[in-house]
């Protein structure tokens, strides 16, 4: 027998997002508007009265009053690398010192600290770590996140986060979507000096390129757990070369392409993306029309992540530029140890404020266009027969999400249909079981 699982209604503003970037009303505005849940999946939108005339609240599990509330999708953060062990917060100071992100890489700091942190860890630890990041983020309206692997550089810990991704996956209300990302740097033999490389040997990018392709990879596949291979495509990482060669193996292996491009230099990495077919081109600070043309011309989703752009101190992608241009662009937050917030709501407000997108355009950005980088079309909408995956916000208004930067404005969220932030929300997340937890 189906079960109504909930009904929210009264909502001053219901953003559905169901518009393009380029359409006169991206966000899909309605006033006085309800959501009716039938075994987690919406059954009806519309008008208050209409809505629960045909589905009453009293018969509901859950009745959410939202009255002078707005109401949005659950945020999709289609790229962050929330695996990970250590602290780097010392970092940020030296930077504001003055130290440069090459100079903390060149002297072993950076993501080769972070590597050393993350092999030290144990599986649980690292599972430990995520769901407190998990926890983070849906209490501040993330329902789906992607996380990356990519702090291991070797197959032992590549997937022994994956692992930790796909046990938090099971044990937290988010969905956590895996992507394989050993080619996120070249370790250094400093890293563990007793590893295969050699003491103090140096390591060289085509060499790593070839452990990737013939030992991460077909490790990988046989764990069956990432769905996505990313590669860090840019300076001081992997030429375009060594980066098709990732992608394309991970793609025989039935991995979607990812490509980080075009953040710390001009280096061809957007039009990689655009060549193999990617769900995403990712940072973009330094693309030009010709990059984002071809992405769009390719269907490839343009991923903004304002947050690493104001944690380097650099100049921000065009965000502006690329919308007018015709791009579905995404917005996700790049969650690291060196871009340290899991707020959605935090990268919209940059996004809006730097990048130049309107209030409607980055939740559009955060939600819909980022279901799309990671290959979900039914996610990031409030509409029949999509997830009910639902956040009350403690405002009138969307806007007031950018509008309130530095202020967690979520009232309430529902994944599935069922809260899991909020007053109606009384359960524990359970940490210990195999699975289980809500869902």
């Amino acid at each position: 027998m189906a079960e109504l699982t909930a009904v929210v209604h009264g909502a001053i503003e219901l953003a559905t997002a169901t518009g393009d970037l380029q359409s006169d009303d991206p966000a899909g505005l309605r006033s006085d508007a309800a959501v009716a849940v039938v075994d987690g999946e919406i059954a009806a939108v519309g008008p208050t009265d209409e809505v629960t005339r045909e589905y009453p609240p009293e018969n509901a599990v859950h009745d959410v009053d939202a009255t002078g509330r707005a109401v949005i999708p659950g945020y999709v953060d289609s790229h962050t690398h929330a695996c990970f062990a250590g602290d780097r917060s010392d970092e940020f100071e030296a930077k504001l010192r003055g130290t440069t992100y090459g100079e903390l890489l060149a002297s072993g700091g950076g993501i080769h600290r972070t590597v050393r942190a993350t092999r030290a860890a144990s599986g649980e630890e690292l599972l430990d770590n995520l769901l407190e990041h998990l926890d983070v983020m849906v209490a501040h309206g993330t329902t789906t996140v992607e996380v990356k692997s990519g702090y291991g550089l070797d197959t032992e810990t590549e997937l022994r986060m994956l692992d930790a991704v796909d046990r938090a996956d099971d044990r937290h209300p988010v969905d956590v979507v895996p992507t394989f990302m050993g080619a996120h740097a070249v370790p250094r033999p400093a890293d563990r000096p007793d590893d295969e490389y050699g003491e103090g040997d140096p390591v060289d990018a085509d060499d790593y390129v070839d452990r990737v392709v013939s030992e991460q990879l077909p490790a990988v596949e046989k764990q069956g757990i990432a769905e996505f291979c990313d590669v860090f495509c840019d300076e001081g990482a992997f030429t375009v070369d060594q980066s098709r060669r990732v992608l394309e193996a991970g793609a025989e292996r039935g991995l979607t392409p990812k490509v980080h491009a075009e953040e710390l230099a001009h280096r061809g990495g957007a039009k990689l993306a655009a060549e193999v077919g990617a769900a995403s081109a990712d940072h973009l600070l330094h693309a030009t029309d010709e990059d984002v043309a071809a992405l769009v011309e390719a269907d490839v989703t343009p991923a903004l992540l304002p947050g690493t752009a104001f944690g380097l101190g650099a100049d921000y992608a065009d965000g502006r530029a690329m919308v007018d241009s015709g791009a579905p662009v995404a917005v996700a937050t790049d969650f690291n140890p060196n871009c340290h917030s899991q707020s959605m709501a935090f990268a919209s407000a940059l996004a809006c404020v730097e990048m130049g997108l309107t209030p409607a355009e980055a939740l559009v950005a955060g939600t819909r266009n980022g279901a799309r980088a990671l290959d979900r079309p039914d996610l990031g909408v409030v509409r029949e027969g999509a997830p009910a995956d639902l956040v009350v916000l403690d405002a009138p208004s969307h806007v007031h999400v950018p509008y309130s930067y530095g202020i967690n404005r979520v009232a309430t969220v529902l994944k599935d249909g069922r809260p899991v932030v909020g007053p109606e929300w009384t359960g524990e997340r359970d940490r210990d079981a195999d699975s289980g937890g809500e869902r």
